[in-house]
């Protein structure tokens, strides 16, 4: 099930296009999380979710993967409209 879409998403970590939101830098201190444990959340995880965004109206993933030490993260992430991968937050499981 999304599997277009985690593609897409995977290349876009492969090629540094992603930015992370605020939230998502804060939520990653939070949980002590770095930019790389992000990145293979998503390089290995699966979409669990597609939530429509209320402000937006875009759509937002859910991909459940595991951080670079093996913990499992979830992150929700979106592809704007400039075609940029937003983090829009990460949390350990």
């Amino acid at each position: 099930m999304f599997v277009r879409t985690l593609k897409q998403m995977r290349a876009k970590i492969r090629a540094g296009e992603y930015i992370m939101s605020e939230h998502a830098d804060e939520e990653m201190d939070e949980e002590d999380l770095v930019i790389h444990d992000v990145e293979c959340a998503i390089l290995s995880g699966a979409v669990q979710e597609r939530q429509k965004d209320r402000l937006t109206g875009e759509w937002k993933y859910r991909i459940r993967g595991e951080s670079a030490g093996g913990a499992p993260v979830e992150v929700i992430a979106k592809i704007s409209p400039s075609g940029k991968l937003v983090v829009v937050t990460v949390y350990c499981l």
